[in-house]
C-alpha cells in the first residue's frame, strides 16, 4: 500500500475518529478533544490518505510542540488495522519528528501503553528509550503507560563519500 501523508484539518474529524474508536476502544479520546487538538496551533497533526482512495484515512498522528519549545510531546497516533505492518506508523512518526526538529524541540516525549509491545518496539527504533512507568495510566483499563524519550541531536552533514 501506498499513503500520502496531509497535514490535518478539521474535516478529518470523522475519519480520524472512526480510527481512534477503533484502535483504542475504552481508552479512544472524545471527538471534543481530538477537535481541540485539531484546532490548536500548537499542535501539528498528520493524516494518511490511502493512494487511490481518496478520503480514505488510514492512519493519523499528532504532535503539541509550540515553536520555540525545547521539548515535545507525541500525542497520538494510530493505524487502521488493515494498513499495518506496511510502515505507515514508521513514516507517521518520522514525519513528527521532523516537525518538532523544525519548531526547536530537543527533546521528545510519548506514553505507551505497557501491554502494547509492536508500537514500542518501533519506538525504540527510532531512538526513543524507556525513562518512567505511569501506573495505572489508562482508564478504565487500569494499565500502566511507559513514558520514552527521545533526545534529538541537531542534523549533521557530512562530505559524500565516492570513488
Amino acid at each position: 500500500m501506498s499513503w500520502q501523508l496531509r497535514t490535518a484539518s478539521t474535516d478529518d474529524l470523522l475519519g480520524i475518529m472512526e480510527i481512534e474508536t477503533g484502535t483504542f476502544g475504552t481508552d479512544a479520546w472524545s471527538s471534543e478533544a481530538m477537535l481541540s487538538d485539531l484546532r490548536n496551533p500548537q499542535c501539528y497533526y498528520l493524516v494518511a490518505d490511502r493512494i487511490g482512495f481518496p478520503g480514505e484515512l488510514d492512519g493519523y498522528a499528532g504532535l503539541f510542540t509550540p515553536k520555540g519549545a525545547l521539548e515535545g510531546d507525541i500525542q497520538t497516533i494510530a493505524v487502521a488495522e488493515s494498513a499495518r505492518r506496511g510502515g505507515l506508523g514508521r513514516a507517521l512518526m518520522n514525519a513528527l519528528i521532523g516537525e518538532a526538529r523544525k519548531r526547536g524541540a530537543r527533546e521528545l516525549f510519548l506514553e505507551v501503553r505497557a501491554d502494547n509491545p509492536g508500537p514500542k518496539r518501533l519506538y525504540e527504533t527510532l531512538g526513543f528509550e524507556e525513562i518512567a512507568v505511569r501506573v495505572g495510566y489508562y482508564h478504565p483499563d487500569n494499565v500502566d503507560a511507559i513514558v520514552m524519550r527521545l533526545a534529538m541531536q541537531d542534523p549533521t552533514t557530512r562530505p559524500a563519500v565516492g570513488r
